[in-house]
């Protein structure tokens, strides 16, 4: 792999585990409430997106849609509240693999083959992420992990949208430009609640403009070098780092559930990505 892959892909996969610790260390402590950052998210990226997009020479016709639109809301909302009560690395874990079990359960349901393997990784990440948030010791949030698992499913269908696009930072611009009312709209909703801080907003806006924006630039960028299949086991570090970096940064324990389920939930994605790359 040349090395100018291996360094776009490292600097957007710190920037995706960024979105995690950005989102958990403005909403853990209250420095800005979920409905606000996530506008402002969406806003500051939005705007990063279309100024990208204005130097090229615009958004092409047809690019993005109000489906992909609204689960990038779905996403979003999820993401920014369910963060109020969960760490960073539970919250990565729940988000990544429900993401790639709603893409997995997509291609099954449209038809396609998999063979033993990817029948035991789904079997294996699906019992990973339902022993994670199981009740008992060490278990997440439950109001927190079902908003976490709305998030992903809103992901992961607006990725499935995203493989129609011709040009993906095009589309991604315009889906942010979509859902930037929506979310204005859900902020205006929780108003009575809201509550900001300039911590907050330089948290939300660094989240949108850097993490998320520029975050995606990257990744496009990245991509050139990369198989579908190194795409999404270069994916599979994300998790492992908000978990480390929440440790780190935040304080945040590394539980032995999590990092269990960690192990079963990240295997059982990599047994599905391997044989779907040999196929």
């Amino acid at each position: 792999m040349p090395y100018k892959t291996v360094f776009l892909t490292t600097i957007a996969m710190l920037a995706f585990a960024a979105n995690s610790l950005l989102t958990r260390f403005a909403l853990g402590d209250g420095a800005i409430d979920a409905a606000s950052f996530g506008a402002l998210r969406v806003l500051s990226g939005a705007l990063v997106l279309a100024a990208i997009l204005a130097m090229k020479g615009g958004v092409r016709k047809g690019e993005g849609g109000w489906r992909a639109a609204f689960g990038l809301v779905a996403y979003i909302a999820g993401f920014s509240f369910a963060y109020i009560s969960l760490p960073a690395g539970t919250g990565a874990l729940i988000l990544f693999g429900v993401v790639q079990l709603t893409m997995f359960g997509t291609a099954l349901w449209s038809g396609e083959h998999c063979g033993a393997a990817s029948w035991t990784g789904l079997a294996l990440a699906l019992g990973g992420l339902v022993w994670l948030v199981a009740p008992g010791v060490g278990a997440p949030d439950p109001f927190g992990a079902a908003l976490m698992v709305c998030a992903g499913i809103g992901w992961g269908v607006y990725s499935l949208l995203g493989r129609q696009a011709r040009d993906p930072l095009a589309a991604t611009a315009r889906n942010f430009l979509l859902a930037s009312p929506i979310l204005v709209l859900l902020a205006l909703i929780f108003a009575s609640e809201a509550h900001v801080s300039t911590r907050g907003v330089v948290l939300a806006i660094v989240s949108g403009a850097l993490a998320s924006g520029c975050g995606y630039v990257i990744w496009y960028a990245a991509l050139r070098g990369l198989t579908a299949s190194k795409a999404g086991i270069v994916q599979l570090t994300v998790p492992v780092i908000a978990a480390l970096g929440g440790a780190v940064l935040l304080a945040e324990p590394l539980t032995l559930r999590l990092v269990t389920a960690s192990f079963v939930t990240l295997g059982g994605v990599l047994l599905v990505l391997l044989e779907r790359s040999r196929t």
